[in-house]
């Protein structure tokens, strides 16, 4: 097989054999098209000396390790009957819905995926009418139509809704094992657009396709079991008195603040920075949401044991026809990028287009390493005469005191948790470029190799590949908005901008009152614009350097506030050129009319 794709220095390019195997624990599937039916076989895909050149086989290879560490545990705990511990995952979906001949009125959308220009519609997500509102017709036949499509393949979803932007809408399948889920999410997005079209309709996948609303996520839901033993991430009414799943959860909090930086770099993307740290989505900062049930658990753990869990409340609703209901005994927090929702973590920071076997390797590895520590742990203490439970009872000390600051149960937007996130010695690693090189520590190294999960070389590769990434995607939005700017938006401003300078000339010759405020403001915004687009020329004709850790960061400091800038003034233009003049299909447009 010839490798046509980025391997990140694994292989020359002159070195062209690969092998695939038949991953015999995700089944086949039968694609359907027009023309007929072709056999879908998933498998790895690895080079010609042995490293893995897929997403498949090192969430296979996490699996294993994860699988061999809790086996560790659970054999402590005293069970002799232990199946294979997998992780599973449910990953909601959001994406966006346009006209598709608006999609392809924008070239900035066929070429980039998002806008690159668009100035703010009169209204957007204020009164979150679209959210609450009923789906529209369209749309539900859309869905509809994607759910049939997916059951075919074997991916049942299990919800599906508007979500809080205008045109925005959501799905999440049923949960599966990590790897199998991990396969049938990529094949979701393929659907999903898939479907769209035979609607005429765009399904857009990128992170933020609309400035100024709420971007697209894939929150990935996920737990850890198997079928002898059940949910390991269960805590049951009384969690204080579950000491295997405060053993399973600890291992997490340990993992999420030893390795955060990591789980930061693998939802890293040139898309994904415009989501990440807004006020829509998870900040960057990686912290732990355990509510008050379990932090209070907790606490009484690093105070000496834990005694009591607070127990769950009743909502009465004061309508007699309704019943009073069971109040679950912490909330929710959707600020929070890895919070704890009852029997099971959620990742909320990975972005709506790219695949979850990164972070389901990476989530699935600092678990295994975590495990190993708190077995070994207990294995040493346990053969020196201690008592397992007294034995436990240290290690969730210790954990908590040394991992506790990476558990926030507050406000992730607020400006206050930034300082406070810092003074507790938390990573914020705002942009791609500053969380990409968190692949190339020695800690990461040791990590992933340790558990045989991604060798050195095969570690590397991947940090080059998304550096390369990251720098070709921002060059791309680049050249793009350089070419609108100077081929569709300054033409357009500059014939207005005539039309008002020949009927001001013509009031003038008629000794009639004129108001030159409007001319005015579009003559400064393209003296703007041409300014802009100067710089930004001018940027694209350089680069940051030789390496591609330089070009990213070339592509970041020097090229996105370039781009920033033709935008500012093309937006501004947008507000004042006529209507009928402008060439671009508007927010109001696309986000509204389906």
């Amino acid at each position: 097989m010839r490798l046509r794709f980025p391997n990140g220095g694994l292989r020359g390019t002159f070195e062209a054999r690969g092998y695939t195997g038949w991953d015999v624990t995700s089944p086949a599937y039968i694609l359907e098209n027009p023309n007929g039916n072709t056999l879908c076989i998933p498998t790895v895909f690895i080079s010609w000396t042995g490293e893995a050149l897929d997403k498949k086989t090192p969430i296979l290879r996490s699996q294993q390790a994860m699988n061999a560490q809790a086996q560790r545990l659970l054999k402590l705990f005293g069970h002799t009957d232990v199946d294979t511990v997998v992780s599973y995952a449910g990953a909601e979906q959001e994406y966006f819905l346009i006209d598709r001949n608006f999609y392809f009125a924008r070239p900035d959308l066929m070429s980039t995926g998002r806008t690159l220009f668009g100035a703010p519609s009169p209204k957007g997500q204020e009164f979150d009418d679209h959210y609450f509102g009923a789906i529209p017709e369209r749309v539900l036949a859309f869905m509809i139509d994607a759910d049939r499509e997916l059951f075919k393949q074997g991916i049942p979803a299990k919800t599906r809704h508007n979500e809080v932007a205008p045109g925005q809408f959501e799905i999440a399948p049923v949960f599966e094992k990590a790897n199998l889920a991990t396969d049938h999410q990529q094949l979701l997005m393929v659907t999903l657009r898939r479907v769209a079209e035979k609607h005429g309709m765009e399904c857009l996948l990128h992170e933020k396709p609309f400035a100024g609303i709420n971007g697209s996520g894939k929150h990935v839901n996920f737990s850890i079991g198997n079928g002898t033993q059940g949910n390991l991430l269960n805590p049951g009414d009384t969690p204080h008195e579950n000491a295997q799943f405060l053993v399973f959860c600890a291992a997490i909090i340990r993992g999420v603040h030893r390795y955060g930086g990591i789980l930061r770099a693998v939802v890293a993307s040139s898309r994904n920075d415009h989501r990440l740290g807004a006020n829509e989505a998870p900040p960057a900062i990686i912290s732990i949401f355990l509510g008050e049930q379990l932090m209070d658990v907790f606490d009484q753990i690093a105070k000496g044991g834990a005694t009591a869990s607070k127990e769950s409340g009743t909502l009465t609703i004061g309508v007699d026809t309704l019943p009073d209901l069971k109040a679950d005994p912490g909330d929710r927090n959707r600020t929070s990028p890895f919070a704890f929702t009852g029997n099971r973590f959620e990742f909320r920071a990975p972005g709506s287009s790219q695949s979850i076997s990164g972070p389901m390797v990476a989530i699935n590895t600092i678990i295994a390493e975590s495990l190993d520590f708190i077995a070994t742990e207990l294995e040493a203490a346990t053969d020196a005469g201690t008592d397992l439970n007294v034995a436990i009872q240290k290690v969730l000390e210790a954990i908590i005191s040394e991992h506790g600051s990476v558990v926030f149960n507050g406000d992730g937007y607020s400006d206050d948790w930034q300082v406070e996130a810092e003074a507790r010695g938390l990573l914020n690693l705002r942009t791609t470029v500053d969380a990409l090189p968190q692949l190339d520590t020695p800690e990461a190294k040791a990590l992933f190799s340790k558990y045989g999960v991604l060798s050195e070389r095969e570690l590397a590769s991947r940090y080059e590949v998304y550096l390369e990434q990251y720098a070709l995607s921002v060059t791309v939005e680049a050249r793009q908005t350089l070419e609108i700017a100077q081929t569709v938006i300054l033409p357009a401003a500059l014939r207005y901008q005539q039309e008002l300078a020949v009927g001001a000339a013509a009031l003038a010759q008629l000794s009639l009152p004129t108001n030159n405020t409007v001319l005015e403001s579009v003559t400064s915004e393209i003296g703007a614009l041409t300014a802009a687009i100067d710089v930004l020329g001018a940027a694209l004709s350089g680069h940051g350097g030789d390496s591609t850790i330089d070009e990213a960061r070339y592509g970041v400091e020097t090229l996105i506030p370039a781009m920033t800038a033709v935008r500012t003034a093309a937006d501004a233009l947008e507000r004042l050129v006529a209507d009928d003049l402008w060439p671009l299909p508007t927010y109001q447009e696309m986000l509204f009319i389906l």
